[in-house]
């Protein structure tokens, strides 16, 4: 990595921690913040412009690997394997005698699975020897620092070997997919004409629900040019909406953008921008919720690892249907039939219409968070500020959900239907996931 994206990887890892803070009440040292740990990932991920499906699921195994640290040391929370598809306990953490910290080992050990995940894993060196020298410097004796990293090895190691059973190293073998260029289809959308985001993404092996089509919508309104039919005034909705949009409305779809890579052009140069995913955007959420909450560091990583199991599975349910019903974009289907002209307020992203990504995890996170941290859960959002928005306010998970569906059909990118649709699909899986959770004794964490 040169110097000049290592300066800009450091300058928005300071800034991102800086506007991520909430002040409050602390139950445990800021040095073990678990979303600490989450946001310098989290940067890890925007440097690799990886894909909302595949950040998810690195989300989701850094975050199990914290959770099994935290299961062996307290009774109280509920072992892996009692709700996680085909999870067998095999850490050995239940052997350890000698002396370690295990909020330090926990910590660790989501910079270390990450390390050995990501692509460009091995920029976490640095934040683990910085959280090393931290401890040192606030007089943790080394022993016990030596033993606790050995621990989040141990625990890393077994969630690495766990994932390695989800068929996500088998993507490449499989067929590769073409855009059918039959009309009603999804095509490249410019300016990048991308190719498509994880065609085969459900054949990932799921987190919690049963299978990847568990949840799978009604098949959207059929495909037609006709002026009076259903699918050309849904496509008509999209195209009104963006001649008249309000700031409000405007706020609303550059706050939720999430776009891990968007190009603007200029004449016959193209910019790059590196943002953050969907998934990281609420996992950020689920963070600032916890202090917020005052949750102590079991709590706290509880929340983050159930969150990420939750886009994760929200996401594979998601992809399948998108990929199954092969829906035409807005920008795509205006500019042929309506107006060649007209271009969405956001980047149309390169994987087909149906159903909403956005809405799909928005609603699945907010249901997750609403049975973890209850209802009614005002709080402000600054995940944005990092990347050029402001901050917004929201009353409850729930309602946050609802603004970042809708902020897809004023962005121009998604049908009135498919954020609808999404919605639901998010609630449903939400629901399975909080009923086996709950079966595992997993109860609501805020009284």
């Amino acid at each position: 990595m040169n110097y000049l994206k290592k300066a800009i990887l450091v300058f928005c890892l300071i800034a991102a921690r800086h506007s991520f803070a909430q002040t409050g009440q602390k139950a445990f040292p800021d040095y073990l913040q678990p979303d600490h740990a989450v946001n310098a990932i989290t940067m890890v991920m925007i440097h690799d412009v990886t894909s909302p499906p595949v950040a998810a699921r690195y989300y989701a195994y850094c975050l199990l690997s914290a959770y099994n640290i935290v299961a062996a040391n307290n009774k109280n929370v509920p072992a892996l394997q009692t709700f996680i598809n085909h999870y067998k306990s095999d850490s050995g953490l239940d052997t350890i005698g000698s002396k370690y910290d295990y909020r330090i080992a926990a910590y660790y050990s989501i910079l270390e699975t990450a390390k050995q995940l990501l692509p460009s894993g091995y920029m976490l060196k640095d934040d683990e020897d910085a959280f090393i020298q931290l401890l040192q410097k606030t007089k943790i004796e080394q022993a016990v620092i030596d033993k606790s990293v050995k621990v989040a090895e141990i625990a890393s190691i077994a969630i690495i070997n766990f994932s390695k059973t989800d068929h996500y190293n088998k993507l490449s073998t499989l067929k590769r997919y073409t855009p059918l260029k039959e009309e009603g289809h999804w095509y490249p959308t410019p300016p990048g004409y991308f190719e498509p985001v994880e065609p085969n993404w459900n054949s990932i092996r799921t987190m919690v629900i049963d299978s990847a089509n568990q949840f799978s919508p009604v098949p959207p309104a059929i495909f037609s040019k006709d002026p009076s039919s259903t699918f050309y005034k849904q496509a008509e909705e999209v195209y009104d909406v963006s001649k008249h949009l309000t700031t409000e409305q405007i706020d609303q779809a550059l706050f939720w953008d999430c776009n891990p890579f968007a190009i603007t052009t200029s004449g016959h140069m193209a910019i790059g921008f590196k943002k953050i995913s969907p998934g990281g955007h609420w996992m950020n959420i689920a963070g600032l919720a916890c202090k917020q909450a005052h949750l102590n560091f079991d709590k706290s990583i509880m929340v983050l690892a159930l969150e990420g199991v939750t886009i994760t599975d929200a996401f594979i349910s998601c992809w399948d249907e998108k990929y199954r019903s092969n829906r035409i974009r807005p920008e795509t289907y205006i500019n042929k039939y309506m107006d060649i002209k007209w271009q969405p307020l956001l980047q149309t992203p390169p994987f087909p219409e149906y159903t909403s990504g956005h809405a799909v995890i928005s609603n699945a996170s907010a249901e997750l968070l609403t049975y973890l941290l209850g209802d009614n859960f005002a709080y402000t959002d600054n995940t944005e500020i990092p990347f050029g928005s402001s901050q917004r306010s929201f009353k409850s998970f729930r309602q946050a959900a609802a603004e970042a569906s809708i902020s897809r059909f004023y962005g121009g990118i998604h049908y009135m239907e498919s954020i609808e649709k999404g919605n639901n699909q998010g609630r449903q899986i939400a629901a399975n996931i909080i009923t086996k959770i709950k079966n595992a004794d997993i109860l609501p964490l805020v009284k």
